[in-house]
């Protein structure tokens, strides 16, 4: 069953259409691909999907059951649709990046706590006994990474790459089912890239996650997708496995245009 599905959504920005009866089906554990030229819609879907927009038609459902039933996400707030199970990282990174690498996840971890502002101010022993926890934690996540030794310094201090990987720490640290990635090869070297691309399987597999990722790094979309959806000027072209979309004549046309009759 779907854990994410799109249903016929489309979203109108005064009289411009930017995405026009987008379908999509997340299965559990898929690792998909969202591609298309600059412009075509991509960080629009996943705005969509994360409630940052609500669409103007259609509807987005999420952690559909075995009996059918399914929870509407259309008109939650961002951060009740993470607390629901979809995390996202974004095309420009968006650390708190005057705070801690260790308080940075942290933060996404206090999604769960259980103590209340009074036991947080009167510095309860309650309170102290699950920070304690929830430090452990964020260290486990920051270990996965290899970027614990790293948890006393300033977000913004990392190099591009840690700082990427962190964003993606952060996003696992609120526990979701599906995890959305917004170009996390940008501004990456061919090494970083490669790197990349083990770690999305490896997080995918650990942590049995459902991940939708756009990118613009073919090598790195075609190297771990296993089905691969094409946009363009909002309107889905194309679906299919990697060697599908590589071959498919409108995902070539779309990428690469087409040849003009210079006579004409």
């Amino acid at each position: 069953m779907a854990v994410l599905e799109a249903q016929s959504i489309s979203i109108v920005f005064g009289g411009l259409k930017a995405v026009s009866n987008f379908d999509l089906k997340l299965e559990k554990n898929e690792l998909v691909g969202l591609i298309g030229p600059n412009g075509a819609g991509k960080t629009t879907v996943f705005n969509m999907l994360t409630g940052v927009y609500n669409p103007t038609s259609g509807n987005i459902v999420f952690d559909r059951n075995d009996s059918g039933d399914y929870k509407s996400i259309v008109g939650a707030k961002p951060y009740q649709i993470t607390q629901m199970g979809v995390a996202r990282t974004f095309q420009n990174i968006r650390l708190f990046k005057d705070l801690t690498v260790l308080d940075n996840v942290k933060i996404a971890l206090h999604f769960n706590v259980k103590y209340n502002a009074l036991k947080a101010i009167l510095r309860t022993p309650a309170f102290f006994k699950e920070e304690m926890e929830l430090t452990e934690k964020a260290r486990e996540l920051l270990k996965i990474f290899s970027i614990q030794d790293k948890e006393n310094e300033l977000a913004k201090n990392l190099p591009y790459g840690e700082q990427r990987k962190l964003e993606i720490v952060r996003a696992l640290a609120t526990n979701p089912k599906v995890l959305l990635l917004d170009e996390p090869a940008a501004g990456m070297n061919p090494q970083e890239t490669q790197d990349l691309m083990h770690l999305i399987k490896f997080i995918r597999d650990k942590f049995g996650l459902t991940i939708l990722l756009i990118e613009h790094d073919m090598g790195l979309v075609m190297g771990i997708c296993e089905k691969i959806v094409v946009l363009d000027y909002g309107q889905t072209i194309a679906v299919g496995t990697p060697a599908e979309i590589s071959k498919n004549p409108r995902v070539i046309k779309a990428y690469l245009g087409e040849e003009v009759d210079a006579g004409a």
